[in-house]
């Protein structure tokens, strides 16, 4: 199985966390938006991350590539079927990728993606504005939400930690701190989840490339 892509997008780091939270081998071939190579747009037809692969079956985006992984290898279910805790999880999947990503994302891109990899000057306001108005209101809402156990849904790992904690990825590299004193319960989630083996190795590259690229 291949997954195309880089996991400095919380997308491929969501596929590359999950199959490994499954036990499922899979090969991360590096690709970034513009990748012209048939075999990526085969995967991904409008060249967005991650594009995936297994044998002649080829799909994008995240969310469908782990309900894939998920129903190949139904143990250990990281999607529950539950019908409330798998109607959660799929929430909580939505708003990392669409809220949460959204307001990580203005700052990523305008202060490493942009200025650092396509020589386009970022909009330092704009990353502003997300850091400080965005961002407070959707760390409040976990907060309030975060049970006790540590784990958003059914009191283990599942599909709605892993994305949920993979924006916060971006925001470590950011230098973007999550004030332990205002957010504890979302600063202790966010630091328990990422130090997962299926986490760990893959913010410890994504920081050492980045510290290599740096102007």
């Amino acid at each position: 199985m291949i997954v195309y892509g880089s996991t400095l997008s919380p997308f491929v780091r969501k596929v590359m966390a999950f199959a490994a939270e499954k036990g499922i081998d899979v090969e991360l071939k590096p690709s970034a938006p513009g990748n012209k190579d048939p075999e990526f747009l085969e995967a991904s037809p409008f060249g967005k991350m991650p594009g995936f692969r297994d044998g002649d079956f080829a799909i994008s985006d995240s969310s469908a590539i782990v309900a894939y992984l998920d129903a190949i290898k139904p143990e250990p279910n990281l999607i529950p079927t539950e019908p409330r805790a798998r109607a959660r999880t799929i929430w909580f999947d939505e708003y990392a990728d669409t809220i949460l990503f959204a307001c990580g994302g203005k700052m990523f891109f305008n202060r490493i993606v942009g200025p650092r990899f396509l020589g386009v000057p970022g909009d330092e306001e704009i990353a502003r504005k997300a850091e400080c108005d965005e961002l407070p209101p959707l760390l409040d809402y976990l907060e309030r939400v975060i049970p006790d156990s540590g784990f958003l849904v059914e009191d283990r790992i599942t599909l709605a930690d892993i994305a949920v904690a993979g924006p916060f990825v971006n925001l470590r590299h950011l230098n973007v701190a999550i004030d332990p004193a205002r957010w504890p319960k979302v600063s202790r989630y966010v630091a328990a989840i990422l130090d997962r083996p299926s986490f760990k190795p893959w913010v410890e590259r994504e920081a050492a490339f980045l510290e290599r690229t740096a102007a």
